[in-house]
């Protein structure tokens, strides 16, 4: 019986020790992929592509910590039923091409960690001058109407003809028509009025703008914010995880390598 129980034993480690290999060297190998498919085509002097880069393969970064896992266990099991030869050259050691691939990510979450929060500082940089844009568009717009309004009616008031021809056609609006009827005496007070109209709607214009932009600027310091306390903490905790498995890895092979 006892005899039974210890071939079964002996059976099921190597089976259990070639699953988690084969599952965690699969991961690897489909991780490396998604890393490989994120970063082309590179566009390195992009701040917006590097941050959304990061920002995945931070993401993802866990993926390949596990296969890692996995295979080291798998091969854990190999050495504690046999399995592996403690004299055989490292280059054909599974274990060995881990522990530089974790030590190699270990590396690249590093400087992940510190190229992100610049990152995040130019986009949100930029971020914010496209609100600046956004404003001075909206101010300009406004400047315009009130051009073309005072061109239009001053037109129309040096002209009686075209102004009656304009009022027949319809092409004056309600309150163009107020404006003509009011200043038709008095036409240069006409850039006075226009004038003051247009202070009182850029002072408007400016006041909710003002509360927008605002809005949108604690918005976008608030996102970059989170965005980058957890994506720089994560690739920190990545870069430990990967650090200590691939230095420790390799120093304890390297020091069984001597003594074999």
């Amino acid at each position: 019986m006892s005899s039974a129980n210890t071939t079964g034993k002996a059976v099921a480690s190597p089976l259990a020790a070639i699953s988690l290999k084969l599952v965690g060297a699969i991961t690897i190998i489909a991780a490396l992929i998604d890393f490989l498919i994120l970063i082309i085509p590179p566009n390195f002097l992009d701040a917006q592509w590097q941050l959304a880069t990061t920002t995945q393969l931070v993401d993802r970064g866990i993926v390949p910590l596990v296969g890692i896992a996995l295979v080291l266990t798998g091969a854990w099991i190999d050495s504690n039923v046999g399995v592996l030869s403690r004299s055989r050259s490292l280059l054909v050691d599974a274990r060995f091409w881990v522990c530089l691939l974790s030590s190699f990510l270990g590396l690249l979450f590093v400087v992940l960690t510190v190229l992100h929060p610049n990152n995040v500082r130019l986009t949100s940089r930029q971020a914010l001058e496209r609100v600046d844009t956004e404003v001075g568009q909206v101010t300009s717009q406004i400047e315009q109407r009130f051009d073309q309004q005072r061109t239009q009616l001053g037109s129309l008031l040096q002209n009686e003809d075209q102004l009656q021809q304009a009022v027949e056609q319809g092409q004056l609006t309600q309150e163009q028509l107020a404006f003509v009827e009011q200043f038709r005496n008095d036409p240069a007070a006409l850039d006075d009025f226009l004038e003051q109209q247009l202070g009182q709607a850029r002072q408007q214009a400016q006041t909710q703008i003002g509360s927008r932009r605002q809005e949108a600027e604690q918005q976008i310091r608030r996102e970059a914010l989170k965005s980058g306390f957890r994506v720089a903490t994560s690739s920190l905790l990545l870069a430990i995880g990967y650090t200590v498995i691939g230095w420790l890895g390799l120093r304890r092979l390297l020091a069984m390598s001597r003594t074999a």
